[in-house]
């Protein structure tokens, strides 16, 4: 006769497969979970140590080697070119403030515009260094949609300034406005154009918080939870509203 008494092997090694395999999850769990944790802290360190080690490279050079820490240490000091340049950025900002060194300022900025080379390098990286650090600096002011690429597909721009006298003025009517639109993942490149007003969509989002979406794809939202489903259920109806008006006015 067979014999069909069941193998105690093989329904041990049956019984034991949903324990290794709840066991393999939880260790994936617990590595993804240290992998959020200690992912932005690594990025975060790398950069601020390049940063540090850049400036540290552009900055020693010009200090003298009797004063320089590895003179009289084995190793060198992180961060000494970095605290000297901030200690002589602090004091060219001193001396730009008063009279003298305003009037040097101008001096030098008056050699440079004659420069035909370097006249133009000049003016736009002292205009981005304007716009992006001073205090009375017009820079990005608001978050906007507008349709683009295509009918029905909304993209994130960033709105600064109306454009000047003599580009208002071979605009077609109607008031207009730069916009700015990022790509994703790198916003640093993008598309500027002017936008009529009305073909925008104005979000009550700060700046930093549309970066970080653009930046993310969209994986990172500025607000969560229910919060966030009713902002975009009010975006989409506002969109919709704004699409609605413009094919009306199209048919007009």
């Amino acid at each position: 006769m067979a014999d069909f008494t069941p193998k105690l092997d093989n329904v041990s090694t049956v019984a034991a497969a949903p324990s290794q395999t709840s066991l393999a999850g939880r260790i994936r769990n617990y590595f993804l979970t240290g992998l959020v944790v200690a992912g932005p802290l690594a990025v975060t360190a790398w950069l601020i140590w390049s940063v540090i080690n850049w400036v540290d490279g552009f900055v020693r050079p010009f200090i003298p080697p009797a004063y320089r820490p590895e003179t009289y240490l084995p190793w060198p000091i992180p961060g000494t070119g970095l605290v000297l340049a901030i200690i002589a950025l602090t004091l060219l900002g001193f001396l730009t403030a008063n009279l003298v060194g305003r009037t040097l300022v101008g001096w030098g900025e008056e050699l440079l515009n004659r420069m035909p080379i370097v006249r133009p390098v000049y003016r736009t990286m002292k205009q981005i260094f304007e716009t992006l650090f001073s205090k009375t600096g017009s820079s990005f002011r608001q978050v906007a949609l507008v349709e683009f690429p295509a009918p029905g597909m909304w993209s994130l721009v960033f709105l600064s300034q109306p454009p000047s006298g003599d580009v208002s003025a071979k605009l077609p009517e109607g008031e207009h406005v730069s916009a700015f639109m990022p790509c994703t993942p790198n916003p640093t490149t993008g598309f500027f154009f002017y936008v009529k007003r009305k073909d925008l969509v104005v979000l009550d989002i700060s700046v930093e918080n549309a970066m970080t979406l653009l930046i993310s794809a969209g994986m990172v939202q500025p607000d969560g939870g229910e919060a966030a489903q009713k902002n975009l259920a009010a975006l989409a109806a506002t969109a919709r509203a704004a699409q609605v008006v413009k094919k009306q006015e199209a048919v007009e």
